[in-house]
């Protein structure tokens, strides 16, 4: 494993700046690039250690703060295990942040991040790695369509939302994808009930998309964040496989 370090960054995006945290090998020597999308908690210490996990196997790690239009990280304030439980008004709060970054912004800051990551002598020449996580899967899936030229390949876990009704609905971006995709989807989530699973993959294999989508028995939405009830180790490691599996393919 390779040692790493983190340094928390500032992009300049067309609406402002962006707060980020990449992390990378110590020795500063150039590996493949891998921008993370978060989940609707944000970027927090947890998301700093999945970061620095992934850069331990070799990449330099970004994670954007999504939500930076409204503020620079915590954009909301949240405690160090995160129970939407015990907490009625969380997603009172939460709710108005995730609904205010529509496709298009998706696009718009996707392509400052992958020009940070393009520019930067912490990465390695050529396309770039997505994976996101809950909502991260969909700006995952934004990013890869209207970047096609940038992105290899692209992972998203326990996403919701994936293909739905609405006209902004991720899977309608299936025709403009290039890139490898895998999914891990959790089981019996609320946020991706089975009929979009098999909408979603319908829409990838009619496009022709390289894609492996796997359903984790017994996971939950959110099964890889440590921080909060969700929490699945069994399912986090077999994650962390398949995305590591990606990537040695990509790269």
């Amino acid at each position: 494993m390779t040692d790493v370090q983190g340094n928390d960054v500032d992009i300049r995006t067309g609406d402002g700046i962006a707060d980020a945290y990449v992390a990378h090998a110590a020795d500063g020597h150039p590996r493949p690039g891998v921008l993370f999308y978060q989940d609707a908690y944000g970027l927090r210490p947890h998301l700093r250690s999945m970061a620095d996990r992934l850069a331990a196997a070799g990449y330099t790690v970004l994670v954007p703060n999504v939500f930076y239009r409204l503020g620079r990280t915590p954009v909301v304030d949240l405690p160090a295990f995160i129970d939407p439980g015990a907490d009625p008004t969380l997603w009172e709060r939460l709710g108005p942040v995730v609904s205010s970054l529509t496709p298009d912004l998706v696009a718009r800051d996707a392509s400052a991040y992958l020009g940070w990551l393009a520019d930067s002598p912490l990465v390695a020449d050529g396309p770039v790695a997505l994976t996101g996580y809950c909502m991260g899967a969909r700006l995952a899936l934004w990013t890869a369509a209207a970047h096609p030229d940038r992105v290899a390949a692209a992972a998203g876990f326990h996403g919701g939302g994936l293909a739905t009704d609405e006209p902004t609905s991720p899977h309608l971006g299936a025709p403009d994808i290039t890139a490898e995709l895998y999914f891990g989807h959790a089981d019996n989530d609320r946020s991706l009930p089975p009929e979009q699973i098999a909408r979603f993959e319908e829409a990838l294999t009619a496009a022709g998309v390289r894609h492996t989508c796997e359903v984790y028995p017994g996971a939950h939405h959110g099964y890889t964040q440590a921080d909060t009830p969700a929490y699945n180790r069994e399912a986090d490691e077999r994650h962390w496989a398949a995305l590591l599996d990606l990537l040695k393919r990509t790269f």
